[in-house]
């Protein structure tokens, strides 16, 4: 018999697979157990396909959308974009290690000297204004392009996101990623970890929900309902959209630092985007 989401999540608490005092490591590694306990049959490099992992309907109808993907245009878009040379003669592959290609593996980092968690698309953003360019909206558009060519680039890649133990820096943002994903809030009073922990894998609406493990690994995504391809913190202020929270910014210091601990949970999968979902 199917539970519905609604009447899961005011069941209780939050559940949490990762210990209360625990360092990223433990918690990549409790998480890892909870899902390959909870879904034997699944492969773990699939928990990179979100639900298509275990909803086979779904999954047949998205390797078919794949014959023709609709984030192709995106990706040659951006490859435009990323290989245009600024005013001043540069480009975007100055400032990256490999000229930007297949480096998305290593994004999100903590900047020690800046003092903060710096996204690949701050990144690109950062790029462009030391170069005399104006900063481009982080959500949609040129930059959520140039983004997803980056990341075709680093497709087959496996994520390898560093919180170095000896940098208190480091260790506080991603403590901060994991309180703000399980912190309930909104009117509807739900937690990252309501839907994709607690009731991964089970239905809301006509649409299973999709494990932590492997949330960051695909974006850019193109997504229907969207028409458009968009970054993983136009899907956070969605997420928050949806509980009746007010979203924050895009690239806000919360959403960065989430982005920190949801891409190290997924270190060891492999990069494959950008996807398209529903």
């Amino acid at each position: 018999m199917k539970k519905s989401i609604l009447s899961l999540c005011l069941i209780g608490g939050i559940f949490s697979v990762l210990p209360a005092v625990a360092g990223p490591e433990e918690d990549r590694l409790a998480m890892v157990k909870y899902y390959s306990d909870r879904f034997p049959d699944v492969p773990m490099q699939e928990f990179a396909n979100g639900l298509y992992a275990f909803d086979q309907s779904a999954r047949e109808q998205w390797i078919e959308m794949e014959d023709f993907p609709p984030y192709e245009i995106a990706i040659d878009d951006g490859q435009v974009l990323f290989e245009t040379p600024f005013a001043n003669g540069k480009s975007y592959a100055d400032c990256f290690d490999n000229g930007g290609i297949g480096v998305k593996q290593d994004y999100p980092y903590f900047d020690a000297d800046a003092g903060e968690v710096v996204t690949l698309e701050l990144a690109i953003n950062q790029c462009r204004e030391a170069n005399g360019e104006k900063a481009l909206a982080y959500m949609i558009g040129e930059l959520a392009e140039i983004a997803a060519y980056m990341a075709y680039t680093s497709r087959g890649n496996e994520f390898a996101i560093q919180v170095p133990l000896d940098s208190p820096g480091a260790v506080a943002a991603y403590s901060a990623g994991k309180q703000f994903f399980y912190t309930r809030r909104g009117q509807l009073n739900f937690a990252c970890s309501s839907c994709h922990i607690q009731s991964a894998g089970l239905n809301l609406r006509a649409d299973r929900l999709s494990t932590t493990l492997g949330q960051a690994t695909h974006w850019p995504v193109y997504r229907s309902k969207w028409g458009e391809i968009g970054t993983i913190q136009k899907r956070f202020a969605e997420c928050n959209s949806q509980v009746w929270a007010k979203p924050l910014e895009a690239q806000s210091v919360e959403y960065r630092n989430l982005e920190y601990f949801l891409s190290y949970i997924s270190n060891g999968l492999e990069l494959n985007g950008p996807a398209s979902r529903r």
